[in-house]
């Protein structure tokens, strides 16, 4: 059993757009609520109705989303998102020229979509750990934002660094009032594909991070986990992982 505390929950509002660092979310059988609960689609003839993803439009990532902050400071999102162009023009998800918008700044026809759990996985919470994005640094000698593996927690552990590689069975972690759990479809360590190549806002791809993963951790980065009791997490709650460590 290893224990620590949530050094930092991340929340995107909008697939394959920056997103926000929060205070608390609410874990629940969505993931977290709020996360990727809204895309871009493609509406291209040969590819309409597909989501847009950074690995086909990499300038995605020079947009951001972010919820309109609470009065009661409440971790669900109390409403559709702000979207805030490369030069920081702000735009409500509902104005009707935000569509057009998009379609200059991507060269392509697109649509909006809302709908919870557009995970590329479901509706799951993406974990990721500080000793191994540490041990990733040092690996790579150079630093390595988390914001390039867009995790939804972001724990600090008395674990070693790739702990998470060891674990075999079911891993469960209590973090503040919610449990999460490799449990169901597609959980487990993070297969990674392009994404973290870039840079969190776009400008520059880094191959050999990829490479590096691909070569020396099996392609993997942090764990793909559901929610088993929802609660509210925040930052700074203590955290407990456990799980059986392969041989």
């Amino acid at each position: 059993m290893y224990r620590g505390r949530i050094g930092g929950l991340y929340r995107w509002p909008v697939k394959s757009l920056r997103g926000e660092r929060v205070a608390a979310a609410l874990l629940d059988a969505r993931g977290m609520a709020g996360d990727r609960a809204y895309a871009l689609v493609d509406e291209r003839p040969e590819r309409a109705g597909t989501r847009l993803t950074v690995r086909q439009i990499p300038r995605m990532l020079n947009w951001e989303a972010a919820y309109p902050a609470t009065c009661d400071g409440s971790p669900e999102p109390p409403g559709p998102p702000v979207l805030y162009s490369a030069s920081g023009a702000a735009w409500a998800w509902d104005d009707p020229d935000l569509p057009g918008a998009l379609a200059d700044a991507f060269e392509m026809p697109m649509s909006l979509r809302a709908a919870d759990g557009q995970q590329d996985r479901g509706p799951t919470v993406l974990v990721t750990f500080e000793a191994s994005l540490r041990a990733l640094a040092l690996e790579m000698g150079a630093p390595v934002e988390v914001e390039r593996f867009r995790p939804n927690l972001h724990l600090e552990l008395d674990a070693p660094a790739f702990a998470e590689e060891s674990f075999g069975g079911e891993v469960t972690i209590a973090a503040g009032g919610a449990v999460l759990g490799t449990t169901g479809p597609h959980t487990g360590p993070c297969v990674r594909c392009a994404v973290p190549s870039w840079d969190p806002y776009g400008r520059e791809r880094w191959p050999e991070l990829q490479k590096h993963l691909i070569t020396g951790h099996d392609n993997t980065f942090g764990l793909i986990m559901r929610v088993v009791t929802p609660g509210i997490v925040r930052a700074g709650d203590p955290v407990t992982v456990s799980g059986a460590v392969s041989p």
